[in-house]
């Protein structure tokens, strides 16, 4: 699922001066407010200026499977603006947050006149297509102490990128959230948690876990 590689790495903002001048507008979202939902036709470009967002969906008996978070600078469910089909997913605010919107028109006008800013978005969803295809590998096939592992490996190497001498990382995913990102159930989760602690695979300090 990470992307390991420095050559790799995307810058995944565009800059917010240049959305400014393209008519980007704020807008102020409260905790678990829709941003949009799964099943709508998309009219924005969206991208995180503060707090953070989920994208996830939801099943009828209330069940939840998270497809991922993205936090200051990252940009969330642009696919459907070049596929024009409807949103998969749901995207809320995970906390009070800022996004920066910018109407479809506005965006394709952006990348029409900025080759380099198409050209980081495309590599940018080239590279979210590969750790999708890769996490379906992993979820189908491993089992929960790997699928597990596997999500908290790929966190600690994103956050290894900001910060390359930390000899652990706190994970800031809770219980519920793992369990909603791997297909697993929350008492599974903390059982295997456990496991892994006692085998010294990861620490856990005050209820918090470091990987």
């Amino acid at each position: 699922m990470g992307i390991d590689n420095k050559k790799d790495e995307v810058k995944e903002a565009i800059d917010c001066n240049l959305l400014i001048l393209s008519g980007g507008v704020f807008k102020n979202y409260g905790k678990d407010e829709y941003i949009f939902q799964e099943g709508q036709l998309p009219h924005f470009y969206h991208q995180v200026v503060e707090g953070k967002v989920k994208m996830l969906n939801e099943t009828d008996d209330g069940k939840n499977f998270i497809q991922g978070f993205f936090s200051k600078g990252q940009s969330f469910g642009e696919p459907p603006i070049f596929g024009d089909y409807e949103y998969p997913a749901s995207a809320i605010a995970e906390q009070p947050s800022v996004i920066i919107r910018l109407s479809i028109s506005s965006f394709k006008q952006l990348l029409k006149e900025n080759f380099d800013v198409h050209w980081n978005i495309t590599r940018l969803l080239s590279q979210r297509l590969k750790k999708k295809s890769v996490a379906l590998k992993d979820f189908s096939c491993r089992t929960p102490e790997q699928r597990i592992l596997t999500l908290l490996t790929n966190f600690k190497k994103e956050k290894l990128k900001e910060n390359a001498e930390a000899k652990k990382i706190k994970i800031e995913y809770t219980r519920k959230q793992v369990a909603d990102m791997t297909g697993l159930r929350v008492e599974t989760v903390i059982r295997v948690m456990r496991s892994l602690f006692e085998k010294n695979l990861l620490t856990i300090e005050k209820g918090k876990v470091y990987y």
